[in-house]
């Protein structure tokens, strides 16, 4: 088992690799699976053994080794990160077909996350490719073996209602409180997770929003790499809500769970 974690997670950070070119060319007009990586600083294509995932990093200081530049530590974090999730992911359904589905989603989800992060919105495309995987998540689950079957209860409804839930707070503030792209996010949030697990997600989502407005107000401001956060900063939600989907997705936790635990 110790061996099989160590191969997911050398996968995960090569998956992660590519994940940052995704990031850096989407609506670039550049292609994500050809041109050869270069140096944004000085335009030097880089050599393979500047592009192991994790190790050209660090064995590089973090500096291109042409111009001696800094290198964006999203590369290292996105990379790392990946990893860590493909093997929750492995350590939470262990090596069955279903599972790459899952890590299939959890690459989109992280690209959404850090494209947010970053650019302050969640890429139409990407928010389209995890509710089609989230439905055949959904009917996989579901699906009583009989041909075009539904599944008859409020599982089916979880992503509309989600999305609702979402989109009557972008209604109402104009925008200013929540995005319609979180919105349209929460729809295959509902699908992947079901009712119980996605009202749990958007409940521990606004619950880490909350600790970092905490901090915030304590510190008064973040810095995370090149980022700094404010009180006065826009803070984009949809990486706390792809984080809480993936704590739902490792433990299983939901709806009936917290209340339990209060109970």
């Amino acid at each position: 088992m110790i061996l099989n974690i160590f191969i997911m997670f050398v996968f995960g950070t090569i998956v992660g690799s590519f994940l940052n070119v995704v990031v850096f060319r989407y609506n670039t007009g550049l292609s994500f699976v050809t041109g050869r990586s270069k140096c944004f600083s000085c335009g030097r294509h880089l050599e393979w053994y500047e592009l192991l995932p994790l190790f050209s990093f660090l064995m590089l200081g973090g500096k291109c080794l042409g111009c001696n530049s800094k290198i964006s530590k999203q590369y290292f974090t996105v990379e790392f990160i990946t990893g860590l999730v493909f093997c929750g992911l492995l350590l939470r359904f262990g090596l069955t077909p279903i599972l790459f589905l899952y890590l299939l989603i959890a690459s989109i989800l992280i690209v959404m996350a850090v494209y947010d992060f970053k650019h302050k919105i969640i890429p139409d495309g990407m928010v389209v490719a995890f509710i089609i995987l989230s439905l055949v998540n959904f009917f996989l689950i579901h699906s009583t073996g009989e041909l075009f079957s539904l599944p008859i209860s409020l599982e089916w409804f979880a992503g509309p209602l989600l999305f609702a839930f979402f989109a009557f707070f972008w209604l109402v503030s104009g925008g200013k409180w929540m995005g319609f792209g979180d919105a349209k996010l929460a729809i295959g949030v509902g699908f992947l997770l079901g009712f119980s697990g996605g009202i749990f997600a958007i409940m521990l989502a606004f619950w880490i929003g909350a600790i970092v407005s905490l901090l915030l107000i304590f510190f008064q401001k973040i810095h995370i790499g090149k980022f700094h956060l404010s009180m006065k900063s826009e803070i984009p939600f949809a990486p706390f809500i792809i984080f809480a989907v993936f704590i739902q997705l490792f433990t299983a936790w939901n709806l009936y769970s917290i209340i339990y635990l209060f109970s």
